[in-house]
């Protein structure tokens, strides 16, 4: 019987929450968990909720939010399973999704970290895989090129919109929502960097275990549902702050401080250039759209001086 931890991260996400684990649990039969959810201080009853209706979780409740990579860096000092599982609380596991995993895992046994395939709320496709973010990249990206050619290979390199996730792959990157680790990827590599907030945490391990001669795989066989962006929905300014910082740090410590001046000099270049767009659209529109163009300029600022 396979042994697996699953650590799971949360913050004020009660409702999902109690989904997650209780399909959790559904779907996992003939796998041995040991579940640990870590609350960085959430405020609507999530620990109470998870300590009533599910005494077999342990549970770490931090007085302070600790961010994403801290966090679940608490959940692996305690990890006794061979494999380990960063799960996000606004999750849920369909059909035996672990234990197809696993079976992937035991037949790729240089594979260190695998994700699934994601699906929204409505049945569409989530994107989870991506390239390394780099300064090339974000100059794909900041000039909106993978949107207007998403089957390019070259303008969207990125985040792979060629690719119709059909087929199981390696891959530089898979999102920390859902990502199975081998216990012998994280002992030798080492936990979350902590210097990440919040964003870009999953993208530097991953570069981690590749260079450190472990492969990084999508698996198209498995497949939850994952809502998406719950916890950085209730303060998306401030998630644009950390997801920003995140990725000019990451490039700053794959590709050398002279590029991330020039990472960082494009961002504000595109920031800067939607200050002017959606600035214009909130001075324009009527009260209805106000709000969302507000929204869509705070962003845009914070490209520019939050970074």
């Amino acid at each position: 019987m396979h042994t697996v931890t699953v650590a799971i991260v949360n913050w004020n996400t009660n409702t999902l929450l109690r989904e997650c684990l209780r399909s959790l649990f559904e779907e996992s039969a003939n796998i041995r968990l040991q579940v640990i959810v870590v609350d960085n201080a959430s405020s609507d009853g999530s620990v109470e909720m998870v300590r009533r209706d599910f005494p077999q979780v342990t549970v770490i409740a931090n007085n302070v939010n600790l961010g994403f990579a801290a966090a679940n860096n608490q959940a692996f000092a305690l990890a006794t399973g061979e494999y380990i599982l960063v799960l996000n609380p606004d999750t849920v596991i369909l059909d035996r999704a672990i234990q197809k995993t696993i079976a992937f895992a035991d037949r790729h046994p240089k594979a260190g970290a695998i994700g699934v395939r994601n699906i929204d709320g409505t049945g569409q496709l989530t994107r989870n895989c991506f390239q390394y973010s780099s300064v090339s990249n974000l100059a794909l990206s900041a000039l909106g090129l993978h949107r207007a050619f998403p089957q390019s290979r070259l303008f969207g390199r990125e985040r792979l919109t060629w690719w119709n996730y059909e087929d199981s792959r390696q891959v530089d990157v898979v999102c920390g929502c859902y990502m199975l680790v081998r216990r012998e990827a994280l002992v030798q590599v080492g936990g979350f960097d902590e210097s990440y907030f919040m964003y870009g945490e999953e993208m530097d391990w991953c570069w981690r275990f590749n260079t450190s001669g472990w492969e990084v795989w999508y698996c198209a066989e498995a497949s939850i549902i994952h809502y998406g962006g719950m916890s950085a929905a209730q303060n998306p300014v401030e998630m644009q702050v950390h997801a920003l910082r995140s990725y000019l740090m990451f490039i700053g410590k794959r590709q050398g401080r002279f590029a991330k001046a020039v990472a960082r000099l494009l961002v504000g270049l595109s920031g800067s250039l939607r200050i002017g767009y959606w600035g214009a659209r909130w001075a324009m529109c009527g009260t209805q759209l106000r709000s969302v163009n507000g929204l869509k300029l705070r962003q845009s600022v914070t490209a520019v001086f939050g970074r």
